[in-house]
């Protein structure tokens, strides 16, 4: 068994926000990160396969194939955009970063899988900060 990662990086804003809970219990729960105004970050996501190499590629996926896949369903769908407005995937979502990363390996999963290659999606690890992140590995 082989792993391999791609790292990507996007920017976006949202905010925390549960709308069947009052403002005052949004701003206790959520503190500025339920700011009416949004805020931003600047995060990284990390997504590891793992598999068995193909014997005459010597590769466990062609790394263009996996970070064309990631562009095209994740990043420039969430770059430089409000979670909370611009992303359909994440309608009526909170969108914390735990939230976001089971997204992300919803659409992640699926479209490995219609690749037909011997590998599987293992890991996505989300960087909100350089000192918070989410790893998730499609356990519910």
């Amino acid at each position: 068994m082989i792993y391999i990662v791609r790292k990507e990086h996007f920017n976006a804003a949202h905010k925390l926000f549960n709308p069947s809970w009052s403002k005052e219990k949004n701003e206790k729960e959520f503190g500025v990160c339920s700011n009416k105004n949004w805020h931003g970050h600047n995060y990284e996501i990390e997504v590891t396969l793992k598999g068995k190499l193909d014997p005459e590629s010597g590769m466990l996926i062609n790394l263009k194939i996996l970070s064309k896949i990631l562009k095209n369903e994740i990043i420039d769908k969430v770059d430089h955009m409000n979670l909370n407005m611009d992303v359909p995937f994440l309608k009526d979502v909170i969108t914390s970063t735990e939230n976001v990363t089971i997204k992300f390996w919803e659409i992640l999963d699926e479209k490995i899988k219609s690749l037909n290659i011997d590998c599987k999606l293992h890991k996505i690890r989300l960087y909100e900060t350089p000192r918070n992140f989410v790893e998730y590995y499609g356990e519910k």
